[in-house]
């Protein structure tokens, strides 16, 4: 029972996202009367879950390692005071970006907890805030000259182009409410896989990972959005913004799926890594700010005399101040859930620099010179050990503190292939990585890294290929896995 009530608010949160955001799929459709919204809500429903499920994961890891929230109800709060945000938004009648509300809870999280706010992630996130509509109005503008070119090119009946525009409507709404629950699956979903509490479900039909049967819940929770209080919004998204012909909304769904799709990826992502070619991140764009910016190129291509500024100004106002509102809402809840309700909203996490930690990143004698007064030292969160090392660098030494916090945090593994065992009797780890590990059996680990490597030395299976340093993984099985292994593995006692 305290699960369901822990799991509801990222259920409210995909509950939001699907009254949200289902007008980025088929908004402009309804706009132009060329799909009713029953017919819209019922297939956005089926393929946003079938996203989540199937290719949920590409975007997950970069809202985790934004902040790793580490206590059920401390996720608890940060999707409902995202998902409190959106629904406020979605009652003024404004398609918000849920990925924005998302990002401001977590750094409310991180702000009460006292952990770092990963500023890689951070960066790529916002960056696609603006890259993202970007290039959604130049796909627009793309797409719309070729539709335009091809139409104008070919003889076709006025009843066959209606007809062929219903049916483009309904393919290409499909394939942006997958790309939806694929991309925007992590903003639901993303906050609950350190404290996942499902393990994999072993079957006939295969192994459901704890974080597929997350992103097929909370699936189902944004269909159920959309089901019941999508309306409104769709009527802003399709009609209030620019006048729409059955071609250009068309045109505007097909270049914000596309958007989403791309970001969403793994399969582009190490097609592009390896080649050598420049990756697009795997983050949770706003498929608000997708269908808006393509929304935009077309009414630019047009002279941009018949856009609505009112209307769009609304919207900007949203994108500013959503993150903020649920940064506050988010920093203030949890203190009221904490002290108040007493219930624990994080853990802390300690980190120890020390010779083995200097050995594994290769640091030279002039540096452990520099950090020996830490050297040894606990600290009981990443702020206070990022705060002494920030006291002891100048433009004389210069270090990668990121790198050193991040090999420093202590996780206390003791391997104990029995805990696993359910896990074994299926098929989601390998003969290869099941043998590796049991050779690990009864050995402990400070690190998890530690773990990692000695499992490497078992078997090179456990490896996976960085894209860049401590960015992008090509295998991301092996991140969930090791993960997953930290969590079953790790001890409380800090001493031992």
């Amino acid at each position: 029972m305290s699960l369901l009530i822990f799991l509801s608010s990222g259920l409210f949160l995909g509950w939001s996202l699907g009254a949200n955001d289902a007008a980025n799929v088929f908004g402009t459709a309804i706009g132009v009367k060329m799909i009713r919204f029953r017919t819209a809500a019922i297939i956005t429903s089926i393929f946003v879950i079938l996203g989540a499920g199937i290719s949920g994961a590409g975007t997950s890891h970069t809202i985790g390692a934004l902040g790793a929230v580490n206590e059920i109800a401390g996720a608890f709060m940060v999707a409902l005071s995202a998902g409190v945000t959106v629904f406020w938004m979605t009652k003024l009648q404004l398609p918000v970006s849920t990925s924005q509300a998302v990002v401001g809870a977590i750094v409310g999280w991180n702000m009460f907890s006292g952990s770092l706010t990963d500023m890689g992630s951070l960066t790529k996130i916002v960056s696609s805030w603006i890259m993202s509509p970007v290039l959604a109005g130049i796909i627009s503008v793309v797409f719309y000259q070729f539709m335009r070119f091809f139409l104008n090119r070919g003889k076709f009946h006025l009843l066959y182009v209606d007809f062929i525009n219903r049916a483009a409507l309904v393919l290409i709404g499909a394939f942006g409410a997958y790309s939806l629950g694929a991309n925007n699956i992590a903003n639901v979903m993303g906050v609950f896989l350190p404290v996942s509490p499902f393990r994999p479900i072993v079957s006939s039909a295969g192994t459901f990972s704890g974080e597929t049967q997350l992103f097929i819940l909370g699936g189902i929770a944004i269909a159920a959005g959309v089901l019941t209080y999508s309306y409104k919004v769709m009527t802003t998204v399709g009609k209030s913004i620019i006048p729409l012909t059955p071609v250009t909304a068309l045109v505007v769904v097909l270049a914000s799926s596309t958007v989403l799709f791309l970001f969403a990826s793994k399969d582009l992502e190490h097609f592009l890594a390896s080649h050598g070619l420049p990756t697009i991140p795997l983050v949770p764009v706003s498929s608000s700010q997708a269908i808006i910016g393509a929304l935009i190129g077309i009414g630019l291509m047009h002279g941009g005399r018949s856009m609505n500024y009112r209307v769009l100004g609304k919207i900007t106002s949203g994108w500013i101040t959503t993150p903020v509102i649920a940064c506050v809402i988010s920093f203030v809840s949890l203190f009221v859930i904490q002290n108040v309700f007493s219930q624990k909203v994080y853990s802390n996490v300690y980190y120890e620099f020390n010779k083995t930690v200097a050995d594994k990143i290769g640091m030279d004698r002039e540096g452990r010179e520099r950090l020996s007064s830490v050297m040894g030292r606990k600290f009981d969160s990443a702020v206070s050990f990022k705060d002494a090392l920030d006291n002891l660098n100048n433009s004389v030494f210069e270090m990668d503190t990121e790198s050193i916090i991040d090999h420093s945090r202590i996780d206390n593994i003791y391997v104990r292939a029995a805990k696993i065992e359910y896990e074994f009797s299926g098929n989601w780890f390998t003969e290869d990585e099941k043998d590796s590990l049991l050779k690990l059996n009864g050995m402990r680990f400070r690190y998890q890294w530690q773990m990692h490597d000695a499992l490497i030395a078992e078997n090179t299976c456990w490896r996976y290929l960085e894209v860049s340093a401590g960015s992008r993984f090509h295998n991301s099985d092996i991140k969930e896995k090791l993960d997953y292994l930290k969590k079953k593995f790790s001890v409380k006692d800090i001493n031992w």
